[in-house]
C-alpha cells in the first residue's frame, strides 16, 4: 500500500483513534498541556482541534491550505505574544504522535513497510509538509510582529513630539524627559513635516519638561529651529531652565534674532495665542 493512495485510509484510522491520539499527544506536549486552556482563553486558539486540522492538511498533502493555515496561526500567535516554545514543542509533539499511529496504521494492514522505497517516500511527504507549516508560521509571526514593533514605535514617537494646535496658525510642542540624537532626529523630522502639512506660522517650543540636555543635542535643536525659520515658521522658546542655559553659555551656543524667548508657556499662549 503507498501513502499517496491510502490517505483517506491512514485519515480514517486516525479518527477512529482520536481519542488515543489526543492522549499520546497531550503525553508528549508535557509543557504544553497545562497551558492548552490557557492559550484558548488568550488566543483563541483550540490547540487540540487545531491539531487535527495539521495532520489532515499533512496526511492529505494540502499544502495550500496548510500554508494559509499557519499564516493564520504566526498572526494570532503575534498579535497574543503567545509562547513561541510551546508552539515549537506542540508541532513536533504532533510530528512525533503522527509517526507513531502512522506506524500503528502499518501494523494494522500488515506489511506497510515492507518496501523500504514506501517508508521513505513517507517519511520525505510527512516530515517535508511538518517543515513547510513550521516555517509558513515563523514567517508569518515574525512578520506581523514587526509590524506590531513598528507600530509602537510610531505610536511612541508621535506621542514623545507632540505637536499640539492652539489655533489656525500656532501650534505647541512640549517637550518632557530627555532628548538624546534619535529623539533629535524624530523632533527634526517631525515639526518639518508638521510645519508644511499644518501651515504652522509660530510653534512655540516648550522646554520646562526637560530637565538636563547634552550641549550637542541643544545645538541640533537649534538647527531644527534654524529650519523653521527657512519654512517661514517663528518659533518661541518657553520653559528654559538654568541648567540648559549654563550649558548654553559655556558652550557658546545661543539663539538668533529670529527666535524668541518667554519664561513660562502661559506668557507665550498670551502673547501669541490669537482665536480665529
Amino acid at each position: 500500500m503507498s501513502f499517496v493512495y491510502g490517505e483517506d485510509k491512514i485519515m480514517e484510522f486516525l479518527l477512529h483513534h482520536k481519542s488515543e491520539f489526543e492522549e499520546y499527544l497531550l503525553s508528549e506536549a508535557v509543557n504544553v498541556r497545562d497551558k492548552i486552556e490557557e492559550i484558548l482563553l488568550i488566543g483563541n486558539v483550540d490547540l487540540l482541534n487545531n491539531a487535527h486540522k495539521l495532520i489532515r492538511y499533512i496526511v492529505e498533502q494540502n499544502e495550500t491550505d496548510m500554508i494559509a493555515f499557519a499564516e493564520k496561526e504566526g498572526v494570532t500567535w503575534a498579535t497574543h505574544s503567545l509562547t513561541l516554545s510551546f508552539k515549537l514543542e506542540w508541532i513536533q509533539a504532533i510530528r512525533r504522535t503522527l509517526w507513531i499511529f502512522i506506524y500503528k496504521f502499518g501494523q494494522a494492514k500488515e506489511a506497510f513497510f515492507e518496501d523500504s522505497k514506501v517508508f521513505f517516500d513517507l517519511e520525505i511527504k510527512v516530515n517535508e509538509k511538518v517543515d513547510v507549516f513550521l516555517k509558513s508560521f515563523f514567517v508569518s509571526y515574525s512578520d506581523y510582529k514587526d509590524k506590531l514593533i513598528l507600530a509602537q514605535q510610531n505610536l511612541v514617537e508621535n506621542l514623545s513630539v507632540p505637536i499640539i494646535p492652539v489655533n489656525s496658525t500656532t501650534c505647541v510642542l512640549p517637550l518632557i524627559g530627555t532628548i538624546d540624537y534619535s529623539r533629535i532626529r524624530i523632533i527634526e523630522e517631525k515639526v518639518l513635516m508638521e510645519i508644511g502639512k499644518l501651515r504652522i506660522e509660530t510653534l512655540i517650543l516648550d522646554l520646562s519638561g526637560i530637565i538636563e540636555m547634552e550641549a550637542e543635542m541643544i545645538s541640533d535643536l537649534l538647527k531644527i529651529l534654524d529650519g523653521t525659520a527657512m519654512m517661514g515658521c517663528k518659533t518661541v522658546v518657553t520653559g528654559l531652565r538654568p541648567e540648559v542655559v549654563k550649558k548654553m553659555i559655556r558652550s557658546g551656543i545661543q539663539f538668533d534674532n529670529k527666535t524668541e524667548t518667554k519664561g513660562t508657556l502661559q506668557q507665550a499662549l498670551k502673547d501669541h495665542l490669537v482665536v480665529t
